[in-house]
C-alpha cells in the first residue's frame, strides 16, 4: 500500500480546506498592503473621498488581475494536460 493510498480521505479535505484558507489569507494581505501603500497618504479619523475611490479601485483591479492570471492558468494547464508532452 503507497503512502498516498493510506492517507484518510477526511484527513486529506481537510488539509486541503485549510490550505485553501491560507491562500485566501495571503491573498487578502497582500491587496490590503498593495491599496494601503498606493491609496494612503496620511492615516486619519476618516477616509476622504478621494481615498476611498482609490482603494475601490485598488481593490477592483487585484480582483480582476487574480481572475485573469487564474483563468490563464487553468486554460493553460488544460492546454498542456490535453496535448501529448513532447521532450526536444
Amino acid at each position: 500500500m503507497s503512502e498516498r493510498e493510506s492517507l484518510d480521505p477526511q484527513f486529506e479535505d481537510f488539509v486541503l480546506a485549510e490550505t485553501q484558507k491560507q491562500r485566501f489569507q495571503v491573498l487578502v494581505h497582500g491587496l490590503t498592503d498593495t491599496c494601503w501603500e498606493t491609496c494612503m497618504g496620511r492615516p486619519s479619523n476618516r477616509l476622504d473621498s478621494k481615498t476611498e475611490t482609490c482603494i475601490t479601485n485598488c481593490v477592483e483591479r487585484f480582483i480582476d488581475a487574480t481572475t485573469f492570471i487564474t483563468k490563464r492558468l487553468m486554460n493553460t494547464t488544460k492546454y498542456r494536460s490535453d496535448a501529448p508532452l513532447e521532450f526536444q
